[in-house]
């Protein structure tokens, strides 16, 4: 049997077994720990890389809206209704072999006083081969007609005006000759009116349609005409233009609340052979979701680059409340560099749900992610609440927000912060995790004022058109090109958004300016708004 030495010895010897045992097993800890830290890195980093691909396939091969494109989805609708009309109509050349045998149905009156009533109308009568009597053989006389009313048209009808300016001489003494000065032009003795200057224009700023394009529409009447001339028209024609363009750029600026943003614009680089990307920038006042007082318009401005330098230019020494994107230069605008924006400067910045959401919806659209899930619909649930009080009053906006948006905003904050401690750093769910939260100061303007919209798609559903034309004409030609873009686009859209007709406004607006019918402390009277009040009572007048 050991003795109480041995036992003692062996006893040490254990106890140094075991912490050799324990200090093996930290080590095992250790690596295992790094191993799953690097593991846990790997995987997130292969979620990332899986993401990437995802959205490089779906921008490649998938649609990049979040929903239908409204312009796409009608093509769609063209063609189905196509078919069904074709299949009518084969319906109806089938039925004509039984025209004889079957009395025929009273044609459908439809039309009749839905055509707008300012259109021109002209008559076209049909007369019976035969005004006998079938029956008698007497004379047959009037007793009713029947009118039908089909809509008309007649593509660019171009005409030609003659200007006469008749010289007069005296017979007495033969010396005097009196003649009416020739009229002002926007092109001086060159070929084009005010209104063809104001189809060209709308036709390309408005419907997209380049001027090469109209170069060629233009043609099959026998005009031929180059497409620099037609550059050289519309550049004449903005240089009119630019002191209507500027005070309206005024005006928007002086709006208490404004919705800012930028969509790029490709310039023809001089001498390159090559394109480099300038800036359209939008500035719009659309005060109609809260019932506010001032008229919607919007202003755009080029620049050659994209700097917050550009911003500051843009919007001079705007004060009061402008909702925008995330961009950096915007917070910078307001006076501070850091992510928590503030009303700094005069300028308070309200950022946009739907930037934020867009990043949720991108993940949720290529991985499925719960928690993007999630945040989308939390998000869903403070648009309805904005469905309902679009429209009314801003104390009444604030008061709903307050009572029913603040707890869902505040749920959200909270939700966020779990999520995020619970993910990797890493993964993309936490990098729009942190976006999110890094711009919440001014995601949560709409809480506290009632004029202020959840996002900043009034500006971006403007930037449509820019899309459009840009789509079309690929590129501006140069700076100069690109300024009067947006002098074009601005007031165009601007009378689009008073419900005017821009053709008509910029027809009368150049023929008022070009005839010094309007002097320049007189612009105001062409504004889109004071226009539409202007020609609203010209109406009233001819009616009475």
């Amino acid at each position: 049997m050991p003795n109480p030495d041995q036992l003692k010895a062996r006893l040490i010897e254990m106890e140094a077994l075991v912490e050799r045992q324990r200090i093996a097993l930290n080590a095992l800890e250790v690596e295992r720990d790094h191993f799953k830290g690097a593991f846990e890195e790997a995987d997130a980093e292969r979620q990332r890389l899986e993401l990437v691909v995802r959205q490089l396939v779906r921008a490649q091969f998938g649609r990049r809206s979040e929903r239908l494109d409204p312009e796409q989805f009608q093509l769609t609708l063209e063609n189905v209704e196509q078919e069904i009309a074709a299949v009518r109509a084969t319906g109806q050349d089938a039925g004509d072999g039984e025209e004889n045998r079957r009395p025929r149905r009273a044609p459908a009156r439809r039309n009749l006083g839905h055509l707008p009533a300012h259109l021109e109308r002209y008559e076209v009568v049909i007369e019976p081969e035969d005004r006998s009597c079938p029956c008698c053989g007497g004379a047959m006389h009037q007793i009713d007609v029947e009118e039908t009313e089909r809509l008309d048209a007649v593509p660019l009808h171009l005409r030609v005006r003659i200007t006469r300016r008749p010289i007069y001489g005296c017979r007495s003494c033969g010396e005097a000759v009196v003649q009416a000065p020739a009229p002002d032009s926007v092109v001086p003795g060159g070929l084009p009116t005010e209104a063809l200057l104001a189809h060209l224009a709308v036709s390309k700023y408005c419907d997209g349609l380049p001027l090469y394009r109209q170069v060629q529409i233009l043609e099959r009447d026998g005009l031929r005409l180059d497409r620099a001339t037609l550059s050289d028209w519309m550049g004449r024609t903005a240089w009119w233009l630019k002191p209507l363009w500027e005070l309206l750029l005024t005006s928007v600026l002086s709006s208490p609340k404004l919705f800012c943003d930028d969509t790029r614009l490709p310039v023809l680089a001089p001498g390159k052979g090559r394109t480099r990307i300038g800036y359209l920038w939008g500035v719009a006042r659309d005060d109609s979701p809260w019932q506010g007082d001032l008229p919607p318009a919007v202003a755009y401005v080029y620049t050659e680059d994209r700097v917050w330098n550009r911003a500051r230019e843009v919007l001079a020494d705007y004060t009061g409340v402008l909702q925008v994107d995330g961009w950096g230069g915007f917070k910078r605008l307001a006076g501070k560099q850091d992510a928590a924006p503030d009303d700094a400067g005069g300028v308070t910045l309200a950022f946009c749900w739907s930037h934020s959401r867009r990043q949720f919806f991108e993940l949720h659209q290529s991985s499925q992610s719960p928690i993007a899930g999630e945040v989308l619909r939390r998000i869903a649930e403070l648009y309805r609440i904005e469905d309902e009080i679009r429209g009314q009053p801003p104390d009444t906006r604030q008061a709903v927000r307050h009572d029913s948006s603040r707890p869902r905003v505040e749920a959200l904050k909270v939700y966020l912060g779990e999520q995020l401690a619970r993910v990797s750093g890493k993964m993309p769910v936490a990098k729009a995790i942190r976006y999110m939260l890094r711009h919440w100061t001014g995601l949560c303007v709409f809480l506290s004022d009632g004029r202020v919209e959840l996002d900043t798609n009034t500006i971006e559903r403007l930037h449509r058109i820019v899309a459009t034309t840009r789509k079309n004409a690929l590129f501006a030609g140069a700076d100069s090109g690109a300024r009067s873009w947006a002098i074009f686009t601005s007031l165009i859209q601007s009378a689009r958004m008073n419900g005017l007709n821009p053709f008509e406004y910029l027809k009368d607006v150049l023929e008022r300016i070009v005839s010094a019918d309007v002097k320049a402390h007189q612009l105001d009277c062409l504004l889109p708004w004071t226009w539409k009040l202007q020609q609203a009572g010209r109406q009233t007048v001819q009616a009475a």
